[in-house]
């Protein structure tokens, strides 16, 4: 990871070798906590901006607000932190951004309405989180041993420190096993979310991506739904078995840090081509457009920060 100068926290820009917390903060002993993954990008103007701020800072005080932490801070405050921060670290070729919403150092024990609500937002340069080959050429992607962990065992529509335990044990499985990235099913079966990105495959010319049943509501995969119905390709939501995606024409993940990344094989199963498909190629092209700010409609989602 780059260094940047300074992070964000409760209001004031911090060095960045001092931010640091108690070793008896409660969200590192509990897990309570809520982040957030958003992203800036260099525009075809030259200027830097940051995609869907908005929408990634409202999830965030969702997040915050469904496992039950009061965040001391406004939507619009956050925002403007997001903007400032990159603009002191001086980062306008693109950067990620991280909030994040965190129980402090006072007291102990599982009750925690009792501790103290802190907020940090960290900024760095950080390139394609699969790899540039990945973006290119597709991953490898394992079906992992373990499931998503259910509604019925956690906040799952959070984006929460603690349901991360699931997808980190996900994805050191699959890496250590010689793949990429891991796709978790549910508890039923069914494609649920790889371990830090939403799941489509094509298949007789029609996008496929299972619902958010049982995952993160994503702002990527919203996106790239959207870019998809503006081409006029058909998307429907529905349940996705393991077998099919063996049989599929092509297979991406999308995600704020995954962007648009193909998938040429699952489970030893070569996927279409083997390489990304032309579907994959559009979409992924099309999304680069929109955080480029080559495309007028979308332009609206940039918040330009110089």
């Amino acid at each position: 990871m780059e260094k940047a100068k300074y992070i964000w926290m409760d209001g004031k820009f911090v060095d960045w070798d001092d931010a640091k917390v108690h070793v008896l903060t409660h969200t590192l002993h509990y897990g309570n906590g809520a982040i957030e993954g958003t992203k800036a990008y260099k525009t075809v103007d030259g200027r830097c901006a940051i995609f869907k701020l908005n929408e990634h800072t409202q999830r965030l005080l969702h997040s915050s607000k469904m496992t039950l932490m009061d965040v001391p801070f406004t939507l619009e405050a956050l925002n403007q932190a997001q903007i400032e921060l990159l603009q002191k670290n001086e980062l306008f070729d693109g950067a990620y951004l991280r909030p994040l919403v965190y129980l402090g150092y006072g007291v102990m024990g599982l009750y925690h309405k009792d501790a103290p609500v802190h907020v940090s937002i960290a900024a760095w340069k950080w390139g394609a989180y699969l790899g540039e080959d990945g973006l290119k050429n597709g991953i490898r992607l394992k079906i992992a041993s373990m499931t998503r962990t259910p509604n019925t065992s956690g906040m799952g529509k959070a984006k929460a420190v603690a349901n991360y335990l699931n997808s980190q044990m996900a994805k050191f499985e699959a890496v250590d096993a010689g793949y990429d990235e891991a796709l978790l099913l549910d508890d039923q079966g069914y494609v649920a979310e790889a371990s830090g990105a939403c799941f489509f495959m094509v298949r007789d010319g029609k996008l496929i991506s299972p619902p958010n049943d049982n995952s993160l509501e994503s702002i990527t995969q919203n996106t790239v739904i959207d870019l998809a119905k503006d081409m006029g390709i058909e998307v429907i939501r529905r349940r996705i078995t393991r077998e099919e995606i063996y049989i599929a024409d092509e297979a991406f993940l999308t995600g704020t840090a995954a962007e648009v990344t193909p998938v040429r094989e699952l489970d030893a199963r070569v996927i279409g081509r083997g390489y990304r498909g032309e579907m994959t190629e559009k979409l992924q092209s099309a999304y680069f457009d929109v955080v480029a700010g080559k495309n007028e409609k979308y332009i609206k989602h940039l918040t330009y920060i110089n």
